[in-house]
């Protein structure tokens, strides 16, 4: 059967050509698992005066208390400077911290060090983020429909730092909101509809490149074809793990013998899991969770396991007197209904994966040289940079409003 190596498939730099490097927080406190924390921490930041609360804050070379910096889009966070602040904090909003782990932020352009603020523009309910994964282990590609976030690392004395998968560069699906105008190379979409024999749609596309994206020599890779019966297979694969992994609909479920559940209660705050295979199960001190298959603890995204990282956002012991310490007293039951949904979207997501390792992805290959010859690459350069989509006015440092 002819194929193609993986320097003929199309990279997905050039399918989806804008691109931004994920946001960075520079400092932990301002995100949590827990909205409640985030607001005693911000109150606990303006009460302090002087050098108690810049020692609180944690300045760096891009955030101090005296850092003029304009709204983030769409948020309602005051621009005077830090100093000064008073006042309840914005309203927290749900973000990704690490894969699969959406946390609570407090949407404030001056808590946070590099924020993307062309990514907050056109963040709303129909996007959808394609987040690279630069590390060699794990996938290549991961989705989500909230901002991805670099994860910050809390302040906590006398340990290691734990490994953390880091985000690679973000390609939103939508150049505007309200899913308008595909971030996709102009040209592509007639391609495949010639191709192919029907017309896909974005999210079709997107939901391929999920289910076959594999890294390559110069970046993550997209094999595409032109095989209806292989884009129809692979395309419903990708949709079921684009439902995964952006919990889009409702709570997903394993079928009853295998549904997890607490056997036994988790303690107040627990210490450390420890999983024992042979039983799938997953203690937590004296508290019980099984099954918890081995696929969902073994899940791995960029040589981290992804339920290691989702516990050390939580049980890690922060350095006292930071505001990182400013966290729940108990362990909350919304994080065990987390943490059973986590075991379950891994389980199935495990089982997709070994799906996709059966897919010809190469058969009928449309290769980088078809996209040349058909004048859909390379991108223009204007579909690398981000469309202008703002309509109304937005606050710059000190309440001043700019038009962009």
């Amino acid at each position: 059967m002819p194929g193609v190596t993986p320097d003929d498939a199309p990279l997905l730099a050039d399918l989806m050509p804008w691109s931004v490097a994920p946001p960075r927080l520079g400092r932990a406190w301002p995100a949590a698992p827990d909205a409640a924390s985030l607001k005693a921490r911000w109150d606990a930041l303006v009460k302090a005066e002087g050098p108690d609360r810049e020692a609180l804050f944690g300045a760096t070379r891009a955030r101090t208390l005296h850092s003029a910096v304009a709204q983030l889009p769409g948020q309602s966070s005051g621009t005077g400077r830090l100093a000064r602040a008073s006042g309840p904090c914005a309203e927290p909003v749900r973000v990704q911290t690490g894969p699969f782990d959406e946390q609570w932020l407090i949407p404030d352009h001056r808590l946070i060090d590099a924020a993307r603020p062309e990514l907050w523009r056109v963040a709303d309910e129909h996007q959808v983020f394609a987040v690279e994964q630069p590390s060699p282990d794990g996938p290549a590609l991961l989705v989500a429909s909230v901002l991805p976030m670099v994860p910050p690392q809390p302040r906590t004395p006398g340990t290691k730092a734990a490994p953390v998968a880091r985000p690679g560069r973000v390609h939103p699906l939508y150049r505007r909101p309200g899913g308008l105008e595909p971030n996709l190379t102009p040209g592509l979409l007639d391609l495949l509809a010639v191709r192919l024999g029907h017309s896909p749609a974005p999210l079709d596309v997107l939901a391929w490149t999920v289910a076959v994206a594999e890294r390559g020599p110069r970046g993550v890779a997209v094999p595409l074809t032109a095989d209806p019966e292989l884009w129809a297979h692979g395309t419903e694969l990708g949709h079921g793990m684009l439902r995964l992994m952006r919990r889009d609909g409702e709570r997903p479920k394993l079928p009853g013998g295998r549904r997890p559940y607490v056997r036994a209660p988790l303690p107040p705050l627990p210490l450390e899991p420890r999983y024992d295979r042979e039983e799938e199960t997953l203690h937590l001190d004296e508290g019980r969770i099984s099954p918890v298959p081995p696929a969902a603890w073994d899940f791995e995204v960029g040589g981290v396991r992804v339920l290691d990282q989702w516990f050390g956002n939580r049980i890690t012991r922060p350095e006292p007197g930071t505001l990182e310490a400013v966290r729940p007293s108990t362990w909350p039951q919304t994080w065990t209904s987390d943490l059973l949904e986590l075991v379950t979207v891994l389980t199935l997501l495990s089982e997709l994966r070994s799906q996709r390792a059966e897919l010809p992805v190469r058969t009928a290959p449309v290769t980088t040289a078809d996209l040349h010859k058909a004048g859909v690459l390379p991108p223009p350069t204007p579909t690398q940079a981000p469309a202008s989509v703002l309509t109304h006015e937005e606050e710059g440092p000190e309440g001043q409003f700019t038009l962009l």
